[in-house]
């Protein structure tokens, strides 16, 4: 019942912004002094880039977020960059779906990248891509913090990755 109310409420919100900004004036969000930002010191057609998603993107086989959690589900999944969108699933409760459920690369554009190889407007794509559920809160804000997200950036740091393009839902 509780998935189905935060699905009601995700549409909502998208259909009445006024409803997203009467939420988001009571809502405390975490902010940072400082951003790890690194410039970029070659050519992006030389570049190896991976794709990091907040829309909760995992293969069909891969568990499924945990949606049971109110504070959300800290973990990430791993996506091989050779996946085939009909091998994608989205579990995510806290936004509309519609487009990506038609169309994965919405939230996740892992064809796109691949075209940007094939158009030697970039490098290399990386072997893997990274996905998070975006709905973080609570106990699991430090997790996140923590752990699991500088394990992504060691394992996207030890891939040589160059950019890393996040696309938020």
């Amino acid at each position: 019942m509780r998935q189905k109310k935060d699905k009601i409420v995700a549409k909502l919100f998208g259909k009445y912004p006024s409803l997203l900004n009467q939420w988001a004036k009571r809502t405390e969000f975490i902010e940072f002094d400082d951003s790890p930002w690194t410039p970029l010191d070659k050519d992006v057609n030389l570049c190896r880039l991976a794709l990091i998603t907040t829309g909760g993107v995992h293969l069909k086989s891969q568990p499924p977020y945990d949606m049971f959690d109110k504070a959300g589900d800290p973990t990430f999944r791993e996506i091989p960059a050779d996946t085939s969108p009909s091998e994608l699933g989205i579990t995510h409760n806290y936004y509309d779906r519609s487009g990506a459920n038609k169309d994965i690369n919405v939230v996740f554009p892992i064809e796109r990248v691949q075209e940007l190889k094939q158009a030697d407007e970039i490098g290399d794509v990386n072997h893997r891509h990274f996905s998070f559920m975006g709905h973080i809160t609570h106990h699991h804000i430090d997790v996140l913090i923590n752990e699991t997200a500088p394990l992504v950036a060691e394992k996207l740091k030890s891939d040589r990755v160059d950019i890393v393009v996040l696309t938020p839902a």
